[in-house]
C-alpha cells in the first residue's frame, strides 16, 4: 500500500512530514494517528508495522503516521508541540484534503509513541475519540528513567564520548537507516546512567520535578479523559509493565472507559509476534475499540 507523504508543519528550516494511508471510499472517513516510538530519541513514521496499517485501513480508517522533532537536538516541550500541531493538521489541512472526519480521530502509538498517545489524550483538544497504547508510560521521572537501569547496564559500556558521536545540534525527525544505530547508542547511555529525563527533557528530575509534571499524563488523567486501551507484556525489560498498571490505576480512579490487556510473557514488541494467538487475539481487541470508539 502506497502512502501520500506530506508536510505537516515546519519548524525552521525542518520540514516534518506525515504518511496517509485512505481507504478508496470516497466518503468522509475516520482517521488514525499514528505515532512512532524509539524514546522520543530514533525513528520514523515508516515503523508503523505494515499489518497493523492494513488492519486499519480495512476496518475503514485513514492512517496519519507522523514524525515528529527528536531529543536531544529538541527537548520534550517542542516534541510535545509537535503532537499537537500534528492533530490541528489532520483536523484542518488534512481533513480537507483527504476526507478525513474531523471529529471522528483514534490515536495508536508504541512504547515512546504510546506514551505520546496518552500525552495526546491530555494535551489535544478537542479530544481524540480513543487511545491505544502499547507498552507506553505516563510517568517520566520514576526511578525506572532517572536511575541507571539494571538491565541495560549489563549491555557494554557505552560512553559520553561515544554516545553524543550519535546525535547532533541541530533538530531533525524522521531518522533512517543506520543514523538509527547511533542514537541507539545515545539511548543506551541515557538508560545506563539514568540521564534520560535531563536529556530529553531538559530538567534534572530529582531538583525540578515540576518541570515534568505537564508531560506526565497520569498525573492529569480527568473524567473527560478519553477512552483507553493499554496492551502491555509482563516481562518488558525497556518500560515497566506497571506504567501500564499505574495508568490503569489512574482511568480507574476517574471513570474512565478503559481496559488493560496484559501479555503473559510479552517482551518490549510483542505486538510485532503475530504467530502468538495471544497478540492475536489482543490485535482484534483493539480493532473492535477503535471500530467502536473512531
Amino acid at each position: 500500500m502506497r502512502a501520500e507523504t506530506v508536510v505537516y508543519k515546519t519548524a525552521g528550516d525542518l520540514a516534518i512530514e506525515a504518511d496517509i494511508y485512505r481507504p478508496a471510499s470516497e466518503q468522509n472517513c475516520p482517521a488514525i494517528v499514528y505515532i512512532h516510538g524509539g524514546a522520543l530519541m530514533m525513528g520514523n513514521r515508516d515503523w508503523l508495522p505494515s499489518v497493523q496499517r492494513d488492519w486499519f485501513v480495512e476496518d475503514g480508517f485513514a492512517v496519519v503516521s507522523i514524525d515528529y522533532r527528536l531529543a536531544p537536538e529538541t527537548r520534550l516541550g517542542a516534541i510535545a508541540t509537535d503532537v499537537e500541531d500534528a492533530f490541528a493538521w489532520v483536523r484542518g489541512d488534512g481533513a480537507r484534503r483527504f476526507r478525513f472526519d474531523p471529529d471522528r480521530i483514534g490515536v495508536v502509538g508504541a512504547s515512546a509513541g504510546g506514551y505520546l498517545t496518552l500525552l495526546a489524550g491530555q494535551r489535544v483538544r478537542p479530544r481524540p475519540r480513543a487511545l491505544v497504547s502499547f507498552y507506553g508510560y505516563g510517568d517520566l521521572i520514576g526511578e525506572w528513567y532517572s536511575r541507571p537501569d539494571p538491565y541495560y547496564c549489563l549491555r557494554p559500556f557505552v560512553s559520553e564520548a561515544d554516545a553524543f558521536a550519535g546525535v547532533g545540534t541541530i533538530p531533525i525527525s524522521g531518522v533512517q537507516g543506520e543514523a538509527n544505530d547511533g542514537r541507539g547508542r545515545f539511548y543506551l547511555y541515557c538508560r545506563q546512567q539514568g540521564l534520560w529525563p535531563q536529556l530529553a527533557g531538559g530538567h534534572d528530575p530529582d531538583r525540578e520535578p515540576e518541570a515534568f509534571k505537564q508531560y506526565c499524563p497520569v498525573q492529569h488523567v480527568s473524567a473527560e479523559y478519553p477512552p483507553t486501551l493499554l496492551l502491555h507484556g509482563d516481562r518488558d525489560t525497556d518500560v515497566p509493565y506497571e506504567q501500564s498498571v499505574m495508568m490503569a490505576a489512574a482511568l480507574d480512579r476517574s471513570g474512565v472507559e478503559h481496559e488493560l490487556i496484559t501479555i503473559a510473557g510479552g517482551r518490549h514488541g510483542f505486538d510485532q509476534d503475530l504467530d502468538n494467538p495471544f497478540v492475536v487475539a489482543a490485535f482484534e481487541k483493539v480493532r473492535g475499540f477503535l471500530r467502536r470508539h473512531v
